[in-house]
């Protein structure tokens, strides 16, 4: 494995998010990383007919424009590319598209869960896979795809998978990723062959896993062409962008847990093996992969979608908007995981207000008041899960890291730390991207040493519980 001191090394990173992407290059020299984001973009689905799809050839084009800016700093070792979860491409027997890219979001979902789950038991799907139950779980889209079209189908290939296809002609899938499926058997390491063929799912569309760090090969001729880049490996990091980002997560020792806060909050621990028992399926708890053969134990929490899809209708600027929601004492709660969150709409706002009207409570009005609302549930969730996953795993929490976007937000960290009486530590921003470059550069063997580089190179933030706490949401 290459050392952490020495020679620099330069690699590319390119992170999808829900709403935007970036490419990134990364330099690391002396033990610490230092992080040029050289494009941005936006991203969203691009409703059809009823029906929501991904860009994803416009996402293509925006990569290769960032691949373009990379090359004119100069020589680069490797880029890899990680994404959202779940949502995948189907490729014909010449490695040509299938139609569009499908949004998990899309309406095209309603009521496949239940009807998959009727026709084999949860325990029977949990055992097997591990994975929480979402209505846009990966299991559940093969289900709902056209029958003629998984017919013509040859390969599948998630969203970062099918962009490494498009770089350098690799058709595999990297393990993170794979094991957000329902359709990956962590115990195994394999394909759930025995649950898929029960449903009727195609497995010979699966191709082979590989693990994060895995060179993939060189970038084709036509893409060193367009971008200018030459002898430049494609390395697979960990292309779920939370495994990136919890491979960025600058703890030390092993009474932390961590909190990757975006578009979704993703809150979870990461353990030496799956834990897949009765207990783990009543919570609804997932069991992914991780970097060097761990295991993400963790549920998903609504997250920043709800205030993102606020201020669709609002248009306000999100730090004024969160100085002035810090000023608001604290009102109604709701439960943020709520399905009638999930779907987009600039009627947000009034949905919130129904969840708190519906409980009896009185519904905030201003966007600050709104905001306030939408954190202190936000967190109040997070702390119930934290103890969730204490219960769960035996697992005692000392101290919670809060990665990404999130980690910016202080009102939303203070009142994690004051709802769990726990110590919150913030940052890194950027952990998918650092996650996505350390192990390009670094391999996935040794934690540590990636943990101790982020240290090293990033500014993070204490926020201690306030006891008493006063203003805790009834």
């Amino acid at each position: 494995m290459p050392q952490v001191t020495g020679r620099p090394s330069r690699h590319i990173a390119v992170d999808l998010g829900a709403s935007s992407g970036r490419v990134a290059l990364g330099t690391l020299e002396g033990g610490q990383l230092q992080v040029d984001i050289l494009h941005r973009f936006p991203n969203g689905g691009v409703k059809v007919r009823g029906q929501l799809y991904w860009d994803i050839l416009g996402l293509w084009r925006e990569v290769l424009h960032g691949l373009k800016l990379a090359s004119q700093r100069g020589p680069v070792a490797s880029v890899g590319v990680n994404s959202w979860a779940v949502d995948y491409g189907l490729l014909d027997h010449q490695g040509e598209l299938l139609g569009q890219v499908q949004h998990y979001r899309s309406p095209r979902l309603g009521g496949v869960m239940e009807r998959v789950r009727a026709e084999l038991p949860a325990q029977v799907i949990y055992s097997a896979t591990g994975i929480q139950f979402l209505p846009f779980n990966t299991l559940y889209q093969l289900a709902a795809q056209r029958p003629e079209q998984l017919a013509r189908a040859r390969t599948l290939l998630m969203v970062p998978d099918l962009l490494h296809f498009w770089l350098c002609g690799s058709t595999v899938i990297e393990r993170t990723n794979a094991s957000t499926t329902q359709l990956y058997d962590p115990g195994t390491g394999h394909w759930a062959t025995a649950l898929l063929d029960a449903l009727n799912i195609p497995t010979s569309i699966l191709p082979t896993i590989v693990d994060a760090g895995s060179d993939l090969g060189e970038l084709s001729p036509e893409v060193a062409e367009l971008t200018g880049l030459r002898g430049v490996r494609v390395v697979a990091p960990a292309t779920h962008d939370t495994a990136s980002a919890v491979a960025a997560v600058p703890a030390e020792g092993n009474d932390w847990a961590y909190i990757s806060s975006g578009t979704w909050s993703l809150v979870g621990l990461e353990l030496p093996r799956p834990m897949i028992s009765a207990r783990s399926l009543s919570e609804n708890l997932t069991n992914e992969a991780g970097i060097g053969g761990t295991t993400r134990l963790l549920k998903n929490v609504m997250g920043l979608w709800i205030v993102q899809q606020c201020n669709e209708a609002w248009e306000l600027d999100y730090a004024e908007l969160y100085a002035q929601a810090a000023q608001i004492a604290s009102g109604p709660t709701f439960d943020p995981d709520d399905p009638r969150f999930l779907p987009p709409g600039a009627d947000m706002p009034q949905r919130v207000q129904a969840a708190c009207a519906e409980t009896g409570q009185t519904p905030p009005q201003t966007p600050a008041q709104l905001t306030r609302c939408i954190l202190d549930s936000l967190a109040l969730k997070t702390a119930g899960v934290l103890t969730i996953l204490e219960a769960v795993s035996g697992h005692a929490i000392g101290t919670v890291h809060v990665v990404g976007g999130g980690s910016q937000i202080a009102l939303l960290n203070q009142l994690i730390a004051d709802f769990s009486g726990k110590t919150v530590i913030a940052g890194p921003v950027e952990a998918t991207l650092i996650g996505n470059l350390l192990v390009q550069a670094l391999g996935p063997a040794d934690s540590p040493a990636l943990r101790g580089v982020v240290r090293r190179s990033c500014v993070l933030t204490t926020y201690a519980p306030r006891r008493p706490q006063t203003d805790q949401p009834s």
